[in-house]
């Protein structure tokens, strides 16, 4: 029973820094035996979202929740960009139907309608935002060229600044490359 408590306390202790969210991985690097999550889910305490994925029954809610499971649910070296870290800030006014996920690697997950995986084959610098790991705020706002409409951007890059998401010389170049 002292066992059984103390997986729990493991499990939950990951889970509270992702989210809610826990993958079997995880856990059995912690030293939680694989077949103990699905015995915590049957008793309540954990959901299990996907294959190897659980979240807590009583995780915290949030507006980067949704954006905690995409990543979760691509796996290892997956980060958000485009619009979708532009929604992680509510700059530009977007508000996509689905969270952008890139991927490094081919992967075959079954994966809800609101994630898109995008495979991308150059090394991109990413950085954590709110703990979640994720484009540039600059190279967002560029990627989104095109899609998105230029005042909007150019807002964006604004409001990015005021908030501390670009650097003066990161605002510059993005100001440049927007207006070019």
């Amino acid at each position: 029973m002292a066992a059984e408590a103390k997986y729990r306390d493991i499990v939950r202790e990951i889970a509270l820094d992702q989210y809610g969210y826990v993958t079997t991985k995880q856990a059995v690097e912690a030293g939680v035996p694989a077949v103990e999550l699905p015995k915590l889910a049957a008793r309540g305490g954990l959901e299990n979202v996907a294959y190897g994925l659980y979240r807590l029954a009583d995780g915290p809610a949030g507006p980067f929740v949704q954006f905690a499971e995409a990543l979760m649910r691509a796996g290892d070296g997956s980060y958000l960009h485009g619009d979708s870290v532009l929604a992680l800030f509510e700059l530009a006014d977007v508000n996509p139907r689905r969270i952008r996920v890139a991927v490094r690697r081919r992967t075959r997950p079954k994966l809800p309608p609101f994630i898109e995986l995008t495979l991308v084959k150059d090394d991109v610098v990413t950085t954590l935002y709110e703990g979640l790991r994720s484009q540039r705020v600059a190279d967002a706002i560029l990627e989104c060229r095109g899609r998105i409409e230029r005042s909007r951007l150019l807002g964006a890059t604004e409001e990015a600044r005021k908030e501390g998401l670009l650097t003066r010389r990161e605002w510059q170049r993005v100001r440049k490359e927007l207006r070019s």
